[in-house]
């Protein structure tokens, strides 16, 4: 227990944000209050806020703002940036130029800030944005400028308390091992070698105005001119920083203006509408729907609060609903291969096995990557690519990472497109169901308090796979011990003749994830309504039996 005051106590003092350290102070108060009520809840709160170092991986940083070494702060981030520079260095990268951005939510741009004189007095030349910027804005600029790497701040859609801090290399892809590993071996030689006497620097190179005309102008350079522009569409930034550079997009494309959702077009990182500031999360895109009935839109489109990711709602099945991801994965697939776009396809392993299919039939390459666009964003000569949860490369010449602006962009062209025709999304989706079967996917995600049940629940499936699902049988493959396409990772994979399941934990929260996908063939898909519904009985039934076999209930 002194240990741990004695830790809190020198970590108060050295820390330069008064907010986190005025909280810290309060919290080693009351932790050695007399009141048992007082005192427990916050000597839990130290304990957790200095379990160990807030692990630094293939993701960066990411996690709720607070005083520690676990947590986003002002010590935690000018660690971050001091070990990632000494990497650059010792990669033979130093000297050279670095762009740091950053999105709205609390604290980013004093993390940014830190960021950037600490890169400055490591020698590097730091470039700017004077401002809250969606992500895919600053991956651009890491090629457009020619820099040795890129740091966004930002926790993309987590709680309104998180932060977050992702790194980009010089190729403008995010980092994957060994290089994690490296870097957080640097953060922790850092950390323990003292941080507060680390050489900075003011000097940096406000390059916003330059960095938005050039990534507007390449994202407007996506829509030819003589496409089809009449559409109407619903935007929301869900309370991000997404809708001032959509604005403009759309205006140099020649688009209608967007019909904004008001109360979500302006940053606040508070997110007030929203319980959860995900597209994907139940009501977060309520306000957009209901906008659209009211304005007849053809299309309403969603990004997420760092703009990274798209999600789009039309139309189908006579009602208004948000497509799945793989269904948009489908769609903007679909646009791909039809265009010719040169290159390889590209999706997740625990996206729709759907992409793989068309880009076959079309004798085009398809490759199946392990989850995040970490791995996507790497595939050589990539024509597109795309994960479930919502996020696309469709210029991955210009952005090899997702970005939910370029999407939108697309998904424009590909509505107006169909409309000029008298058809609709729901009509694209139909001919995809009937060309290639109807392909539906849903999730089964256990969240929970103990991440011992995730382990348990995984040892269990590897244990005692099923050997049929639906009735069918399948074969099992522990991703664990990799393949001969991926690498290893903690997931098992079960592929039966019309059904797929991914199972594994998640990389970024305490949940345990199963993938579900169901194929009908394609005289089962001529009515595709019928086909769907047939679908949905298909998918709740391999929801259980997963469930039964992980020993968990969703």
């Amino acid at each position: 227990m002194d240990e741990l005051f004695t830790r809190a106590q020198a970590w108060r003092d050295a820390d330069p944000d008064p907010d986190t350290a005025g909280r810290l102070d309060e919290l080693i108060v009351r932790a050695q209050a007399n009141d048992g009520a007082i005192r427990e809840p916050a000597l839990a709160e130290l304990r957790s806020a200095f379990a160990g170092p807030l692990e630094f991986g293939t993701a960066g940083l990411r996690g709720p703002i607070g005083p520690g070494p676990s947590r986003m702060n002002r010590v935690v981030v000018t660690q971050a940036a001091a070990g990632f520079g000494t990497w650059l260095n010792a990669a033979g990268q130093g000297g050279g130029r670095v762009i740091v951005g950053h999105d709205a939510r609390h604290k980013s741009d004093e993390f940014a800030r830190d960021t950037a004189e600490v890169l400055a007095g490591a020698g590097f030349e730091v470039l700017w944005t004077d401002g809250p910027v969606p992500t895919p804005v600053v991956a651009f600029g890491i090629q457009h400028f020619g820099c040795v790497a890129g740091v966004v701040v930002t926790a993309s859609h987590n709680p309104p308390a998180d932060n977050g801090y992702k790194v980009y290399l010089g190729d403008g892809s995010q980092i994957v091992p060994p290089a994690d590993g490296e870097i957080a071996a640097e953060i922790a030689r850092v950390a323990a070698a003292g941080w507060a006497s680390l050489p900075r620097a003011d000097e940096r190179r406000d390059v916003t105005t330059d960095l938005l005309d050039a990534y507007v102008a390449r994202v407007t350079s996506l829509y030819p001119d003589g496409a089809p522009r009449d559409v109407t569409w619903v935007h929301t930034a869900l309370h991000g920083v997404g809708a001032e550079t959509v604005r403009r997009v759309a205006a140099a494309a020649g688009l209608p203006a967007p019909v904004e959702v008001a109360e979500q077009a302006d940053p606040n990182p508070d997110f007030p509408t929203v319980s959860f500031p995900n597209p994907e999360e139940p009501g977060a895109i309520d306000l957009a729907l209901a906008l659209a009935e009211a304005e007849g839109a053809d299309v309403v489109i969603a990004n997420d609060p760092d703009a990274d990711r798209c999600a789009v709602a039309a139309v189908v099945d006579g009602s208004w609903r948000m497509l799945t991801g793989d269904e948009l994965g489908a769609v903007l697939g679909h646009d791909a291969i039809t265009r010719g776009v040169p290159g390889t396809f590209a999706n997740s392993v625990v996206s729709s096995t759907l992409l793989r299919r068309m880009a076959e039939a079309a004798g085009r390459r398809h490759v199946t990557t392990l989850t995040g666009f970490k791995w996507i964003g790497r595939v050589p000569d990539l024509a597109f690519g795309y994960e479930e949860a919502i996020g696309y490369c469709v210029d991955a010449r210009a952005v090899p990472d997702k970005d939910g602006i370029s999407a939108a962009v697309t998904v424009l062209r590909i509505v107006a497109g169909l409309k000029a025709e008298g058809r609709t999304l729901a009509d694209l989706l139909d001919d995809i169901a009937r060309g290639f079967g109807l392909t539906a996917t849903a999730q089964l995600s256990v969240r929970v308090a103990d991440l011992s049940l995730i382990a348990d629940a995984m040892a269990r499936l590897r244990a005692q796979p099923p050997v049929t699902l639906l009735g069918e049988p399948v074969t099992v493959l522990d991703l664990a011990e990799g393949s001969p396409t991926l690498p290893p990772t903690d997931a098992v994979e079960l592929t039966g003749s019309t059904v797929h399941v991914v199972a594994r934990p998640s990389g970024t929260e305490p949940k345990l994830k199963c993938y579900l996908e169901v194929r009908l063939d394609a005289a089962e898909s001529a009515d595709v309504r019928a086909a769907r519904e047939v679908a949905a009985g298909r998918l709740a039934r391999l929801r259980a039996e997963m469930a039964d076999a992980l020993g968990m209930e969703g």
